[in-house]
C-alpha cells in the first residue's frame, strides 16, 4: 500500500498573510444581500447569496471536513461547482491572494473576495443559478485528519463530498468541478473515482503526475516549487504530507508515486480542459491528461496567456458557463458543436492567433519533421550530415551549452509536440543532467519572448530576465538526467517519449548513448527570415517557475559531448503544420 510509504511532517496554524475575512470558524447560515462587498478592494454581489458556513461533512473513514457553500437565495434547486484545494476556504481576501493578483497585474475587483484562490467566484456563479462549494480539505485549517498532496486519497475524499452535496435539499443532484492549478489536479483524481453525481469537470492547467511534473521532472530532484507548495499551504491542526522527504527517500518511481497518477482510463465524465504552452509546471501534465482521459466528450482550449488572467477573463467565464449550462442544467445551447480543440499560435511579436479550431491536437495536417544537428556548422537541417562530428562544452564553465540554428525561408508554423533525439557522451563523469530549449529568433538573431500577464512593469522585467517563467514565455523546454533514459514502451509514442524512471543506468568511459527528451507542446509561427535556435545545456536555461523559489542546479561535471551525423544522427523533431 502506498499509504505505508507516505511520510508526514507537522503542520501549523494559518499564517496572518493567508488569513481572510471568512477564515474564522463560525458555523451558521446568513444571507449576503445584493450590493454586499466583503472588503473595499473587491466587487459587489449582484444578487442575494446564502452562505452556509463551516458545514461539517463526514468522509467514509469518519474524518470530518468543513465546507462553505454559497448559493442563490430562494427555494429553487441549483447545481453546484466544487473548488477542491488545500488553500483555506476563507483565503480569498488574504494578503497572499491579493499579492498574487498584483504579481500578474489583475485588479482585485475582478473577483468578490468570496472565491478560494484559483477558484470560481460565487458572485458570478450564484447570479447564474449555481452554488459554489469551498471545502477545507482533509487536514486543512479546521478540518480533521492528515493532509495529503495530489493522490487518490484526495479523489476518494472529493467523491464523498460530491455525493453529499448532491443530496442536499437545495441541490438538483448535478455537481461540477472547476479551478486552476491544484484545483485542476484534484479534478483528475476525483473524476477517476467516478462519483455518480459528478456531471462535468473543468481542469484549468494542472499537473497529472507528481513525480514527472512536480518533484523529479526528467529524473532530476528539482523540488523548489514543491517546497513552496508544502511550506506555504496545507496549514492545519495535525500533520501534512512531506513530499520533500519522499522525493529524497524515493528517487525512483514506486508505488507511492504511482498512486499520485490519476487513472486516466477511468475519467469518463464530460471535460472542458484548458491549457497553455508556457506553464513549465502544468503544461506537460495538462496535455498528458487530455490525451489519456477516456471521456468521449472532452474539449481542449489552448490559450496564449497565463492561467489566472485567462481563468477570470469575462469571455472565458461565459464560455465555461455554456459548458456547465449544457451538462449541469441540460440547456440545449449548442455546446456540443464547439470545436473539440481550439489552439493558439504564438508570434511573440504581438500577433498571436487564438481560438484556431481543430478536431485533434496536433491538428490534422501536422507532420513530424526531423531537423538534424550538425556539430561542424552548428546548424539544423532536414538532411542528416554524412560526416560524424561532435559539439562539446565543459559542464561547470561558461557557457556550459551548445546550440544549433536554422533559418526559415517560408512561413512555418509549429503546432504539437517537439522532441529531441540526441547521441551524447560524458567525459570525466558518469552522468549528465541535460536541459534543452527551442527558442525563436528574429531575422537578425535576437531572441524573442512575450509576457503572458498584464503586468509588464520594470519589476516584471527584473523577475523574468532569468526565472518567473509563468510571467514571460521564452520557448519550449525539456530536460533529462541521462541515467534515467530508459523509455517506457507502453507510454511512449513517436512524438512524446516517456521514461520509466525506475532504474539508474550510469555511463561508462567512452560510452555514447542515444536519448529522447520530450519538450513542452508548442504553437509557434516563424515568418520568412526568422530563425529557430535549439540549445543543449548543463543548466536550467529558463530558471524557476515562480519568483522567490530555489533554483535547481544540475548535478554535472566533466565535459558533455553531443555527437552528430553518420552513425550518431542527433535530431530535433518538430511538428510542422502543412495546412
Amino acid at each position: 500500500m502506498s499509504s505505508d510509504l507516505t511520510m508526514y511532517t507537522a503542520s501549523g496554524p494559518l499564517p496572518a498573510a493567508r488569513t481572510g475575512v471568512l477564515t474564522g470558524f463560525a458555523p451558521g447560515t446568513q444571507t449576503l444581500e445584493a450590493g454586499f462587498r466583503i472588503a473595499p478592494q473587491f466587487r459587489d454581489l449582484p444578487v442575494d447569496v446564502v452562505l452556509d458556513k463551516d458545514v461539517a461533512v463526514t468522509l467514509r473513514d469518519g474524518v470530518t471536513i468543513h465546507v462553505d457553500v454559497f448559493r442563490p437565495a430562494g427555494d429553487e434547486q441549483v447545481p453546484v461547482i466544487v473548488a477542491w484545494s488545500p488553500y483555506g476556504k476563507g483565503q480569498g481576501t488574504s494578503a497572499s491572494v491579493m499579492g498574487v493578483f498584483g504579481l500578474v497585474g489583475l485588479s482585485n475587483q475582478t473577483v468578490s473576495g468570496l472565491a478560494k484562490f484559483e477558484a470560481p467566484d460565487p458572485a458570478y456563479w450564484c447570479a447564474q443559478g449555481y452554488a459554489v462549494c469551498n471545502p477545507d480539505v482533509r487536514g486543512v485549517v479546521d478540518s480533521d485528519g492528515d493532509s495529503v498532496l495530489w493522490d487518490r486519497q484526495e479523489g476518494r475524499d472529493c467523491y464523498d463530498l460530491v455525493e453529499w452535496l448532491a443530496v442536499q435539499p437545495w441541490c438538483t443532484g448535478k455537481v461540477g468541478m472547476s479551478g486552476t492549478s491544484y484545483l485542476a489536479v484534484a479534478q483528475w483524481f476525483t473524476a477517476a473515482e467516478q462519483p455518480p453525481h459528478l456531471a462535468a469537470i473543468n481542469p484549468w492547467e494542472g499537473v497529472s503526475d507528481v513525480y514527472r511534473d512536480l518533484v523529479l521532472r526528467g529524473g532530476m530532484p528539482d523540488t523548489g516549487f514543491a517546497a513552496q507548495l508544502q511550506h506555504g499551504s496545507f496549514f492545519g491542526r495535525s500533520r501534512k504530507e512531506d513530499v520533500l522527504a519522499e522525493a529524497e527517500r524515493y528517487p525512483l518511481m514506486n508505488e507511492l508515486w504511482a498512486d499520485k497518477i490519476p487513472e486516466f482510463d477511468r475519467i469518463a465524465v464530460p471535460a472542458y480542459v484548458v491549457a497553455s504552452y508556457s506553464n513549465t509546471l502544468h503544461t506537460a501534465g495538462t496535455f498528458r491528461a487530455w490525451r489519456r482521459m477516456a471521456s468521449p466528450d472532452k474539449w481542449l482550449r489552448i490559450h496564449n496567456s497565463q492561467e489566472w488572467p485567462d481563468y477570470y477573463d469575462a469571455a472565458n467565464v461565459e464560455d465555461l458557463r455554456r459548458f456547465f449550462d449544457h451538462y449541469l442544467k441540460g440547456v440545449d445551447n449548442g455546446w456540443e458543436q464547439t470545436p473539440h480543440v481550439r489552439y493558439s499560435v504564438l508570434d511573440l511579436r504581438g500577433g498571436d492567433e487564438v481560438g484556431v479550431p481543430a478536431d485533434t491536437f496536433p491538428p490534422e495536417g501536422t507532420v513530424s519533421q526531423r531537423f538534424y544537428l550538425d556539430a561542424r556548422s552548428r546548424s539544423l537541417s532536414v538532411t542528416a550530415p554524412s560526416e560524424q562530428a561532435e559539439a562539446a562544452y565543459t559542464a561547470d564553465a561558461n557557457p556550459g551549452a551548445v546550440s544549433f540554428i536554422t533559418r526559415f525561408d517560408v512561413e512555418t508554423v509549429l503546432v504539437g509536440y517537439p522532441k529531441a533525439h540526441l547521441w551524447v557522451e560524458a567525459r570525466d563523469a558518469d552522468d549528465m543532467d541535460l536541459f534543452v530549449l527551442v527558442q525563436k529568433l528574429d531575422a537578425y538573431g535576437t531572441p524573442l519572448a512575450a509576457f503572458t500577464v498584464p503586468n509588464q512593469s520594470a519589476m516584471a522585467h527584473d523577475l523574468t530576465d532569468h526565472g518567473a517563467t509563468i510571467l514571460r514565455y521564452k520557448g519550449s523546454d525539456g530536460r533529462l538526467r541521462v541515467s534515467a533514459r530508459h523509455l517506457d514502451p507502453a507510454l511512449s509514442t513517436d512524438d512524446v517519449p516517456a521514461h520509466t524512471f525506475d532504474r539508474v543506468e550510469k555511463l561508462s568511459a567512452g560510452q555514447i548513448v542515444d536519448i529522447e527528451i520530450d519538450l513542452l507542446p508548442v504553437g509557434l509561427r516563424f515568418s520568412p527570415g526568422e530563425q529557430l535556435r535549439f540549445i543543449v545545456s548543463a543548466r536550467n536555461l529558463l530558471g524557476t517557475m515562480m519568483p522567490g523559489i530555489r533554483e535547481y542546479v544540475g548535478a554535472n561535471s566533466g565535459r558533455h559531448v553531443i555527437h552528430t551525423g553518420a552513425a550518431t544522427p542527433s535530431y530535433l523533431q518538430l511538428p510542422v503544420r502543412t495546412r
